[in-house]
């Protein structure tokens, strides 16, 4: 059976913007597809990094009313100093990353000798209308196998009328060799719009790793 080539530029989806080809059953094998609903925006790489932030249209980030739902993916970060804790906090509309926040926090471990595991609620990683930055994993291992990962989810950051819901699950390789899974939720109690995230470890840089924002998109 003899092969048949394409040329792609002759593809004209104008009509259907934003669709993307996909194939179907038909005798020329094409129609349209909606894009996904999930759109990447930004990647940040760490390199010796004091922090990672994306703010509102600066460096192409796009942080408000565009999507109702905008996701981070953080990728590996590997810590500059051993026994840290990662960090994020929002900035809402001054030039500081300081929105008050009430959130909850807790942690399972389970360490690689398997003898220790344990399931708590952790009352010093939570906030009670605090300005802080908020803990999103703790004890994170400087070893050159060790590093975060996870996602946290921020919802309707542009509102300007309700608070601004945000919660995630991250994975950590603590310093004591052993998995720390922590989830966090919380608000930002503040009426003025979210227009930027910032990421940190407690002390010292991020050595490594990425962070990614994704805009998710009516349904």
């Amino acid at each position: 059976m003899a092969i048949s080539k394409f040329n792609y530029n002759s593809f004209n989806v104008t009509p259907v913007a934003g669709n993307a080809l996909s194939f179907n059953s038909d005798a020329d094998g094409f129609t349209t597809q909606g894009a996904s609903s999930m759109v990447l925006i930004k990647t940040l790489t760490a390199s010796s990094s004091g922090t990672l932030s994306f703010v509102d249209g600066a460096s192409s980030v796009v942080l408000d009313d565009t999507y109702p739902v905008y996701l981070f993916k953080i990728i590996n970060l590997h810590p500059g100093t051993d026994n840290v804790e990662f960090q994020v906090n929002f900035r809402d509309g001054s030039t500081d990353y300081d929105a008050t926040k009430t959130s909850t926090f807790f942690r399972a471990l389970h360490d690689e000798a398997d003898s220790t595991t344990a399931l708590a609620y952790r009352t010093g990683g939570d906030l009670a209308q605090g300005t802080g930055f908020q803990r999103l994993n703790e004890g994170i291992g400087n070893n050159g196998d060790q590093s975060v990962s996870g996602e946290l989810t921020l919802f309707n950051p542009s509102s300007t009328t309700f608070v601004k819901h945000f919660m995630g699950k991250f994975s950590g390789c603590n310093a004591g060799d052993r998995e720390d899974t922590t989830y966090v939720a919380g608000y930002c109690n503040v009426t003025a719009a979210i227009d930027a995230v910032q990421f940190k470890m407690n002390s010292g840089n991020i050595d490594a790793g990425q962070i990614k924002l994704y805009g998710i998109k009516d349904s």
